[in-house]
Order: structure tokens, then C-alpha cells, then sequence
């Protein structure tokens, strides 16, 4: 095996791994995740979420966990203790929202 056909066969492999690495930090979350996060008080809070950082739900062109596309997407929500969504302060004097804004 020549040295470029090794350097490619790594490059290749390196590109697969990224790609699988990917696909499962986006995934959405597992029935178990939300529950502990409810049991936890946790609440859903629209708007917080900086983009990729949401917790599900970032509306059209997205499959849900780390898919938001911008910062402070209104449909994208993230998990945070119970009672506090609303007190949260946004940019632009916004507040976090408890339904999609």
C-alpha cells in the first residue's frame, strides 16, 4: 500500500468519525433524558438557547437537540429550573418564554 493510498484511507476514516460524532450529539433527546430533567423541577424555556445549544424543538429545516440556527430562536427551547424561564433577560429586552415566541 502506497503512502497516499494510507493518508487517504485515514483522511476517509477520520471524516466517517466526525460524521458519526455528529449525527449522535444531535440527536433528540431520550424519553429518559426528559423525564430526569422533569423530575429535576426543569423547565422547557423558548428563546434562551444560543445556536446548537438548544435542548429540542428548533422549528423548520432542524431534527431537534443542537439544531438551532440562530441565537435565541423563539421555537428552539432549552432546558432550565423550574420558575425561572421568564426572568431570564434576551438581548434587546426579551424574556425567556414558557410557549415558542
Amino acid at each position: 500500500m502506497s503512502a497516499k493510498t494510507t493518508i487517504s484511507s485515514l483522511v476517509l476514516a477520520g471524516a466517517v468519525s466526525t460524521a458519526l460524532a455528529t449525527l449522535a450529539s444531535a440527536a433528540p433527546l431520550t424519553k429518559a433524558e426528559a423525564d430526569a430533567a422533569i423530575a429535576a423541577k426543569k423547565e422547557k424555556c423558548f428563546g434562551v438557547a444560543l445556536k446548537g445549544q438548544n435542548d429540542c424543538a428548533a422549528g423548520p429545516g432542524t431534527t431537534c437537540q443542537g439544531t438551532s440556527t440562530a441565537d435565541f430562536q423563539g421555537n428552539a427551547w432549552k432546558f432550565v429550573q423550574g420558575g425561572t424561564c421568564a426572568s431570564i433577560e434576551l438581548p434587546g429586552g426579551k424574556k425567556g418564554s414558557l410557549k415558542p415566541v
